[in-house]
């Protein structure tokens, strides 16, 4: 029994020494990502976008503007303190994902879903969701439909290289009900298929729904169905395997968030560093020991809300009330307002 005892003893302490070394090598290999020092060494940070208004969408004067830019802008202010250290460039979702595979981009801004296989298969991390989405149908007001099951036998629109193309075939499937898809990869040819006629329906991200309804000949023609056909979390991707750039992506977004939290805007932030609150010195950095513990700058967060505001500004100014795309808060609200968004401390 001694010797069993002994032999077992000297396993176990093998073993544990085994997975102490894998560990080690697995934290070392995921801590050598070189995604920030090329950002560094390059000076200006390499953002995927798409091309929808309210979202991401260049100016008059090729200025990029929108919500998600919004987030990239306050990244460049997180790591050079200039909103305008980024470089924004279009890409459609058949070639975004390949794209960031292959480090044309540090950062993927552009609506991108998360999803399990794009975290396991693809090896990609994502940062926190920025916007709380679900699929959604948009049919012509004369086909008299409420709800997607009222689209039995029609021809729906569906662009390839999204997760749109499973879900609708997921939610017929479900219901019993059939439909002819029509796979369309241009976008302008997207809107274009239903303005003519070629199809009932399309279908995609509520939001770039909304989005596109104002681009057609006659808006008022058409009608956003209330119902979603899945959950459409859209969140920062990037490459894994550099941990310091995803948790600088984190933070930032985290910044804006609670900003709102804490009722601190672009007007008023510098009232707030007058404040007696801890919690409030912390974040803007008036208290400068999170942010050297860190290793950012102290103020990166009170620059962020310089720079773009809080989140909730970020959403007003671009897709909310008194925009073309005039959207509702809903999900994409405060937790203590009912919505999912909510921020770690700040600690």
């Amino acid at each position: 029994m001694k010797a069993t005892s002994k032999g077992g003893s000297y396993f176990r302490r093998a073993v544990a020494i085994s997975i102490i070394l894998a560990t080690g090598l697995l934290a070392s290999s995921a801590l050598a990502g070189e995604t920030l020092d090329k950002i560094k060494q390059r000076g200006l940070i390499k953002v995927g976008v798409g091309t929808t208004p309210g979202f991401f969408t260049p100016d008059s004067n090729g200025r990029w503007q929108g919500f998600f830019v919004d987030f990239g802008r306050a990244l460049a202010v997180t790591v050079f303190n200039d909103p305008e250290k980024v470089e924004f460039t279009n890409s459609s979702p058949q070639q975004r994902l390949p794209a960031l595979q292959s480090g044309e981009f540090d950062i993927l801004l552009s609506g991108v879903t998360q999803t399990v296989t794009r975290a396991f298969k693809l090896g990609f991390h994502f940062g926190p969701v920025v916007f709380y989405d679900g699929q959604g149908l948009l049919v012509r007001k004369d086909l008299g439909v409420t709800k997607g099951e009222d689209l039995d036998g029609a021809t729906i629109g569906v662009q390839s290289g999204t997760t749109g193309e499973l879900n609708i075939a997921d939610f017929f499937r479900k219901t019993g009900k059939t439909f002819t898809p029509v796979t369309i990869e241009e976008t302008g040819e997207f809107t274009k298929a239903l303005d003519t006629g070629r199809v009932d329906a399309l279908t995609q991200d509520s939001t770039d729904l909304a989005a596109k309804r104002t681009q057609l000949s006659k808006p008022d023609d058409y009608i956003l169905l209330p119902e979603r056909l899945s959950k459409e979390p859209l969140a920062p991707a990037i490459r894994g395997g550099d941990d310091q750039w995803l948790e600088i992506l984190n933070w930032t977004v985290y910044a804006t968030i609670q900003a709102e939290e804490f009722g601190i805007t672009q007007a008023n932030v510098d009232e707030f560093l007058e404040s007696e609150d801890p919690g409030i010195q912390r974040f803007l950095g008036v208290d400068p020991s999170l942010g050297e513990a860190i290793g950012l700058d102290p103020k990166f967060a009170y620059n962020i809300i310089k720079a773009v505001g809080n989140y909730g500004e970020i959403f007003d100014r671009n897709v909310g009330k008194g925009t073309p795309l005039n959207l509702e808060r809903g999900y994409n609200q405060l937790w203590a307002k009912g919505g999912l968004l909510y921020s770690p401390p700040f600690r």
